[in-house]
């Protein structure tokens, strides 16, 4: 009894000392809430994280919204860390969506918010109109009155049933996004009803180019329906709207999230690779000297250019503009200062650090 005793105590003082303990937040993010008049009063709750110049800089940043962020937010906060710092995507806003209130149950409230059709075995299904209503009319305006959002240039991302509302929502209101990541998208809802709304968004017309990315893992079962929807996708060869679909090796359902929100916002925010000819980048060709009296060096290549920074490192630059050049080694981006027609300097970016240069004769 006296052992029992003990051992009560002993877990006593532990969770008391847990319960005292902070909690873990991510830095670089906040949480927000929102009511919604159009869900009947839900509480959303908002898990938004800003890049590192958003208090400083003018300028109006991509946004993307990612489904289901009560499990996934610390995944694509993660992602976008290691993109960015690669130089893969530019500097985003990342705004997580979730249930709030009092101990929400996300099962029930993502089988309603995300489906867009109401099926018997879900007596709460069929709110994907009403949620995306509220994603238009409410959380769009309210983040891009609070936060230096760019209106123009939004991505929705999801898995499963997150990415069966991303996939619907392409369908039936192309006009909301520029760039859509679906991770194992629920396309057997309802009998393959999504077959129904692609349909007839192919009688519509795109106001603007749609990039698409969209995955399963080679293990899960829903795979053929998969394939073949995607397929669909893909062949279609719709005007303005370029599709990628992969299949995961050795992944599962759960398991798809990272590698497509990872590729995917690296194909959504991919840059032009326009290939200009030698006798283009001709004029870039010379030795640039920065204000601390460090030197870049640029060469032609075929259809690129070469950056020389000392001795040991040499970077292959893509042409994103005449003017723009960019490395996909690690984040660099150099801009050519032309007046005249005459190649005057560069500015050069890398993490953390923007540099002009003066080219020397």
């Amino acid at each position: 009894m006296k052992k029992i005793f003990l051992v009560q105590v002993i877990m006593l003082a532990v969770l008391q000392s847990t319960a005292q303990l902070p909690p873990v937040s991510i830095p670089g993010s906040e949480i927000r809430t929102i009511i919604s008049s159009i869900a009947g009063g839900q509480e959303y709750e908002l898990q938004i994280l800003l890049p590192g110049s958003h208090a400083s800089s003018n300028k109006k940043y991509p946004v993307v919204y990612l489904m289901d962020s009560q499990w996934d937010f610390p995944l694509v906060k993660s992602i976008y860390g290691q993109q960015y710092y690669d130089g893969f995507i530019p500097e985003l806003i990342i705004v997580g969506v979730t249930w709030g209130g009092e101990r929400p149950n996300a099962d029930s409230l993502r089988a309603r918010d995300y489906t867009p059709t109401k099926e018997g075995r879900l007596k709460q299904s069929g709110g994907a109109d009403r949620f995306l209503s509220f994603m238009k009319n409410e959380l769009f305006p309210f983040i891009e009155n609070n936060y230096k959002a760019d209106p123009s240039n939004r991505t929705l991302m999801g898995c499963s049933l997150g990415g069966l509302i991303t996939l619907y929502t392409l369908f039936t209101q192309p006009g909301l996004f520029n760039g859509y990541a679906a991770a194992s998208p629920a396309i057997g809802w309802d009998r393959e009803v999504l077959y129904k709304y692609e349909k007839d968004f192919f009688t519509k017309k795109l106001s603007h180019p749609v990039r698409v990315y969209m995955t399963i893992g080679d293990v899960e079962i829903s795979r053929p329906g998969y394939e073949k929807f995607a397929s669909t996708l893909v062949n279609a060869n719709y005007t303005g709207l370029f599709v990628h679909s992969k299949i995961l090796e050795n992944t599962g359902h759960s398991g798809t999230k990272s590698e497509t929100y990872s590729r995917g916002l690296q194909y959504i925010f991919e840059r032009p690779d326009l290939q200009p000819d030698a006798s283009f980048l001709k004029k870039y060709t010379g030795e640039y000297i920065f204000p601390d009296r460090t030197r870049l060096r640029i060469d032609p290549g075929e259809n690129s250019l070469i950056a020389y920074m000392g001795s040991n490192f040499q970077y292959g630059l893509r042409a994103a503009s005449p003017t723009d050049f960019y490395s996909v080694a690690q984040f660099l981006n150099i801009r050519f200062i032309i007046k005249d027609d005459k190649v005057e300097g560069l500015t050069m970016e890398t993490y953390g650090k923007t540099l002009t240069g003066k080219k020397l004769d």
